[in-house]
């Protein structure tokens, strides 16, 4: 019996687990998951006769590593932080690690320790980074093949709300952690190529400059860029090519009023705000705006907003933000802790409701002196509030890499990602199983 230990079992490990559990009997598989709440993980493993819940704190080297010493393959779903110790404890036993986070220069410099332990380190396995990469090489690789060069790509990917518990003016709810999707943006321009020219977004325009995309079915989106597109080319082996974006998707509507918060100074996360603990909604709303007493703040904050976007107002008066009831639960805190706490009280998934992950690709390549261009998307809706569409997306591509890892078919070793044909092929295709599938449509532009 081979063993398996998952160190983390939060909602993006509910897929991966009940995936592992289900083909553990006819794979001869032990599955050990690890958390600091026992509960949760007993919960998960539904007493399932080769499941074993364990609870201990994985970033404390003395007490992971006798488990990883006992284990054929680890899977960490730790915050991405935690991997590169465990990736040097897994390289010191010859233990193979997965994880679905980026790879770091930290991680990629254990290249070759890993190749030397006769081991692999398979990173960048969920869904954004995951499947992204899957399904982007697999029509890259196509075109490739036909003889035809790439001159444009664009991808875009977002954990969003699915259409039936779509119910506020927002159109949105948080389906990943929520401090992420306040923060986001920060820590540098967005990069990207356009027709070969390098182009820049600070953040303070980042939710300003939009791509505008339609899906069949589902209606419209747009996206907004990630920070940095161009580390892409090298990792599609497409250094050359004159155009390459990357985004993230929301609704219409979304990022002009989020664009309001980064005006505010709501996101800022640099400092702390003074006597937190007796803020509402109101008085947090106007410590940002001018001061005039003999104007109340639902004036101030039209005057702020102006009248081209007076249509998001609505958004803000949704949220609760002109109310004077306490904000129960922040002391000592930044802006964006405070804004966090304000969403997640008005955007969090209620009983019953199902988020939606969407992924579009859009190619274009010119093949004897003609242009095409393929688009390719991907529409996932969630099951439940524990296997939803981002628990899916993250845990099952995961978990297929496990058992082709602990059957022998991935011969990959060393510090990697999902990239090559014999990796993603099997993956992609085990993923339609789940209804994770992608529609491809390819037209003439000449």
């Amino acid at each position: 019996m081979k063993n398996i230990l998952v160190l983390g079992a939060g909602l993006s490990s509910s897929s991966l687990i009940r995936y592992l559990l289900e083909n553990s009997v006819e794979n001869d598989w032990k599955v050990c998951i690890v958390d600091q709440d026992i509960d949760m993980v007993q919960s998960k493993i539904d007493g399932h006769i080769n499941g074993k819940a364990m609870s201990f704190n994985a970033i404390y080297a003395e007490q992971r590593r006798p488990e990883i010493e006992k284990a054929d393959l680890v899977i960490s779903m730790l915050p991405a932080r935690f991997h590169v110790p465990i990736a040097e404890d897994c390289i010191t036993y010859k233990t193979d690690l997965i994880t679905p986070s980026y790879i770091s220069e930290e991680m990629r410099e254990l290249d070759e320790k890993a190749k030397e332990a006769g081991i692999v380190i398979m990173n960048e396995i969920g869904v954004d980074p995951g499947i992204d990469h899957m399904s982007a090489m697999k029509i890259i690789h196509e075109i490739k093949e036909r003889g035809g060069k790439l001159t444009s790509f664009k991808s875009f990917t977002g954990g969003l709300i699915a259409p039936e518990s779509d119910n506020n003016p927002w159109n949105y709810k948080f389906t990943w952690n929520p401090r992420n999707v306040v923060l986001a943006g920060q820590g540098g321009a967005a990069s990207f190529l356009r027709n070969g020219r390098h182009k820049y977004i600070p953040y303070n325009r980042l939710f300003g400059r939009l791509e505008n995309i339609t899906i069949d079915g589902y209606g419209d989106f747009v996206g907004y860029a990630n920070r940095n597109s161009l580390s892409y080319r090298e990792t599609y082996g497409i250094e050359d090519i004159p155009t390459i974006f990357r985004g993230t998707l929301r609704r219409p509507g979304y990022c002009k009023a989020w664009d309001i918060f980064i005006e505010l100074g709501m996101t800022d996360d640099s400092y702390s705000m003074e006597n937190t603990a007796n803020l509402t909604p109101r008085t947090f709303l106007n410590s940002f705006l001018p001061y005039n007493p003999s104007r109340p703040v639902e004036d101030k904050f039209k005057d702020f907003i102006r009248e081209d976007r007076m249509d998001s107002f609505e958004r803000f008066e949704w949220l609760g933000l002109f109310k004077d009831e306490p904000i129960v639960g922040i002391e000592n805190a930044t802006p964006a802790q405070v804004l966090q706490k304000i969403l997640v009280d008005k955007l969090s998934l209620e009983e019953g409701d199902k988020d939606m992950l969407v992924m579009v690709h859009e190619f274009e390549y010119e093949l004897n002196g003609e242009k095409s261009q393929i688009t390719s998307h991907m529409v996932n809706i969630g099951e439940d509030q524990i296997y939803t569409s981002m628990s899916n997306t993250v845990g099952l591509p995961t978990a297929i890499c496990a058992k082709m890892i602990l059957n022998g078919t991935l011969k990959s070793k060393g510090v990697t990602l999902p990239v090559q044909k014999e990796v993603y092929t099997p993956i992609l295709e085990e993923l339609e199983k789940f209804d994770i599938r992608f529609v491809e449509k390819e037209l003439a532009l000449n």
